[in-house]
């Protein structure tokens, strides 16, 4: 036994299953037995199907079954996608990998049979101590992705840059509505539950591309946004001078924990992901420190369940190795429960809206792949694009599932 002997194989006799040779044994056993009753159908190069699907359900192609088991044998919670990127598995022409992913995503509480849940010991892997985030690992997180290419992100993006759930009006079709529009819908609702207004002192938390700075002082208020992304700040000063509100507008390159003053007005639209549990404490007292008396504060927050949070919130996954270093999604109950302990802050408003994000997310990944050949030539290879459609469709199918929710979350003094 050594420490390159797949973790899957080792449980193998405690789950039922007898150890065997052949590597990714194990893995595609018990992907079968999870399989078989989904209304997918899994299909082998032989042409074997494994799956309960009709003839309109998704078809999930495994190219290359030694391989795509073995990384699942090893990793369970990374092997999936890394099989993915790799071309060891496709959805099938014909079936959206969004599609593909939901009936998994709808059904995460009992894909893993119940003997594996108890030995979660050997099946996940700790989060790694580099990406903790303190000052200098949150510096190197934040730019392992948003760092990437602002030309990268404009591909895909609307005009606003808004990297982030738009809000959909829900009185009209969802195929009738822009998405610029909806993501101006989803900045300005922000900003009314912060109660930005002429005059307002804004802190933003998390400047992006500069969108809700701009949107802050078109109404007249003065705006500092603190950032760690380079690239970002870049270019979000580059639009705050082209509309000349240079002198309301200032974006800082530095961590939200460097920042000082009093302000009336704090907002923080998807940054929570990015500051760890560990440090979800000091995120909130420093907000409170920074709240002037009567202000308000807005945090537009991807959330999970409370119990899938503990469930997971050690261990270390596909997302977090590939796209967001650092990123752990927090649980409504968890905000609720921090901000109550730590601070003088207590929830007022929650607005959810998760199927907006998967609408958001939907429209992202066909815009991302239907730019491919312009993304390509900024020095993007193909491994890179099946990382990225995995990741948007996986994301996708989360939201569409209610596996995952999205809200703006507004908190005041009482």
């Amino acid at each position: 036994m050594t420490a390159d002997t797949p973790r899957l194989e080792l449980a193998a006799p405690r789950l039922g299953f007898p150890r065997v040779l052949t590597r990714g044994a194990v893995a595609k056993a018990i992907t079968e037995v999870a399989v078989k009753p989904m209304p997918v159908r899994m299909r082998y190069p032989d042409g074997t199907v494994v799956g309960s699907g009709g003839p309109d359900s998704p078809v999930i192609e495994v190219v290359r079954p030694r391989a795509m088991f073995r990384r699942l044998e090893a990793h369970p919670k990374i092997g999936l996608g890394e099989a993915y990127m790799a071309g060891d598995w496709k959805a099938a022409d014909g079936t959206d990998l969004a599609q593909a992913l939901m009936p998994f995503a709808a059904r995460m509480g009992e894909l893993v049979p119940k003997p594996l849940l108890a030995l979660r010991g050997v099946v996940d892997r700790a989060i790694p101590q580099a990406m903790r985030n303190t000052l200098e690992g949150s510096r190197s997180n934040i730019s392992a992705h948003y760092d990437l290419s602002n030309d990268l992100f404009a591909a895909f993006l609307d005009p606003s840059m808004s990297y982030s759930s738009a809000l959909f009006d829900p009185a009209r079709p969802l195929a009738e509505q822009d998405l610029h529009e909806a993501q101006v819908r989803k900045v300005e609702a922000i900003l009314d539950a912060a109660d930005v207004r002429e005059g307002s002192r804004v802190l933003e938390i998390g400047t992006g591309w500069g969108e809700l700075a701009l949107r802050a002082a078109a109404r007249g208020a003065t705006v500092t946004s603190v950032t760690l992304s380079a690239e970002q700040r870049a270019l979000a000063l580059q639009r705050i001078e082209a509309a000349g509100v240079s002198d309301r507008v200032t974006v800082l390159l530095q961590d939200y924990r460097e920042t000082t003053g009093q302000f009336d007005a704090i907002v923080s639209v998807e940054m929570i992901e990015a500051v760890g549990e560990e440090y979800w404490a000091t995120y909130f007292r420093k907000i409170d420190e920074l709240l002037a008396p009567g202000g308000a504060v807005a945090v537009q927050a991807i959330l999970m369940e409370h119990h899938r949070l503990l469930a997971t919130k050690h261990s270390f996954g596909w997302i977090q190795k590939y796209i967001f270093p650092g990123g752990l999604i927090p649980s409504l109950q968890a905000i609720r429960e921090v901000s109550r302990d730590s601070t003088s802050l207590r929830v007022e408003r929650v607005h959810a809206f998760g199927a907006d994000y998967a609408e958001t997310l939907h429209r992202w990944r066909e815009t991302f792949n239907a730019n491919w050949s312009q993304i390509q030539q900024h020095g993007f290879d193909e491994t890179f694009r099946r990382m990225w459609d995995f990741y948007l469709a996986y994301c996708e199918a989360g939201f569409a599932t209610g596996y995952l929710d999205v809200a703006q979350i507004r908190l005041a003094r009482r």
